[in-house]
């Protein structure tokens, strides 16, 4: 109960089927729970469910961004390189390519 680790283990369990039958929008509701407590792989599959849409899980690549940038700014380096892509891109951002170059060496960085 409010745990971000637990929460996101049974996210993990919802979003691949293990132990419980696959549900997207039920995975997505515990990516919430523990993305809202600054646990930053949940906001990092959150937003590879919002950019893909998935599931069933509605697409919004502004929200995926926005996932993706807070995971960046707190040093997560899968974040880091896909909020380049979405700098690069202009997917859910406006477009800029100094930005995602900027990104992508944080990343790199810790490669």
């Amino acid at each position: 109960q409010g745990n971000p680790l637990g929460q996101f283990i049974y996210e993990q369990c919802l979003a691949r089927g293990n132990g419980v039958p696959r549900n997207f929008r039920e995975a997505v509701r515990f990516y919430d729970l523990a993305a809202n407590q600054g646990f930053v792989e949940a906001m990092y599959n959150r937003a590879i469910l919002l950019g893909s849409g998935w599931g069933g899980v509605p697409q919004d690549d502004a929200e995926a961004a926005r996932y993706y940038r807070i995971g960046a700014e707190q040093g997560d380096a899968k974040a880091q390189h896909q909020f380049a892509v979405c700098r690069e891109l202009g997917k859910g951002v406006p477009q800029d390519i100094g930005e995602a170059a900027r990104y992508n060496r944080l990343a790199a960085e810790q490669a």
